[in-house]
């Protein structure tokens, strides 16, 4: 098959071509607005360039694929930039729409999306809605499907548990906004890209949406407690209240390069549960503890 990664060089989407490349036996093209900038892999894939605000770039990027791997997220996710057209409904929403009308009008068989737990029209916050806007331009396509809902994604290029390590090697203490007891379910990007580069493949995934989560449903205190444990490091945490930092990002998030938003940490902030249940049973994989995933990056 001719696989086309869309988002290839983010955290996500570079780990799925990892998975694909070493899957064998097929043609992994990879997508990105940077085209050739970032290309990790050299000779083993083909780089393509195009941008999802842009038409006739991802049709161009679409010709001669069977399938598309959807990952693409927006610069400095989750704090959208309006300013720049970084926004879940610009990218998240109507990006995916391009995307979905490129594949089907280059005869694209199968498309596979990176969604996002919650994901739901009827909720009011821009990711829930711009995901659910996705996923139902994805349903009505006619392509074969498959939608990922992921939990918290962890790993050694995120943006967020490595934010607190980061905290933890300068500072005798770590920051954390809210009460550090909002719970989630984090799964490691080594997972999340498994699965997805299985999605692109497998039939018994066909037309079927699945969450995706850790085994361990846990508090965010908790999760950095034992981030602190696998690096080495021994910190107490600082708890800033959520209302507090939200009246400080209203502020924030008129400097240059829009450090911080409230809705950010809204998004910070929110619970929803998942049932991987269905995704270790199709794709016949057990996804690893917390401490397990941590220990594969942090101390290699």
């Amino acid at each position: 098959m001719n696989i086309l990664v869309a988002g290839s060089t983010g955290l996500i989407g570079s780990h799925i071509v990892e998975e694909l490349l070493a899957e064998g036996g097929h043609r992994v093209c990879c997508m990105s607005r940077r085209g050739d900038t970032g290309n990790r892999w050299g000779e083993r894939v083909e780089m393509r360039a195009g941008d999802i605000t842009d038409s006739s770039s991802v049709e161009r990027a679409t010709q001669g694929i069977n399938a598309v791997v959807h990952c693409v997220q927006f610069p400095n996710h989750p704090i959208e930039n309006p300013r720049r057209g970084w926004t879940y409904l610009e990218v998240d929403g109507r990006g995916t729409e391009r995307m979905v009308a490129a594949a089907r009008k280059n005869g694209v068989r199968r498309f596979v999306y990176l969604s996002g737990a919650g994901a739901s029209p009827e909720k009011t916050e821009p990711w829930f809605r711009a995901k659910a806007m996705a996923e139902k331009a994805i349903y009505s396509s006619g392509m074969e499907y498959v939608i990922l809902r992921p939990s918290w994604i962890y790993g050694p290029e995120d943006r967020s548990l490595n934010k607190f390590l980061f905290f933890a090697k300068w500072l005798p203490f770590v920051p954390v906004i809210g009460n550090g007891k909002n719970k989630v379910q984090p799964i490691s990007v080594f997972d999340v890209a498994r699965v997805a580069a299985k999605a692109a493949i497998d039939p018994k995934a066909t037309n079927r949406t699945f969450e995706l989560g850790g085994p361990q449903e846990l508090t965010m205190d908790a999760i950095i407690r034992t981030a602190l444990k696998v690096a080495g490091r021994r910190r107490f945490l600082l708890h800033q209240p959520a209302a507090l930092m939200k009246l400080l990002a209203s502020f924030v998030q008129y400097l240059p390069g829009r450090p911080l938003t409230p809705a950010a940490i809204d998004f910070i902030l929110m619970e929803e549960r998942v049932d991987s249940n269905d995704a270790e049973k199709v794709f016949e994989m057990k996804f690893v503890s917390l401490e397990e995933g941590l220990r594969r990056y942090l101390q290699s």
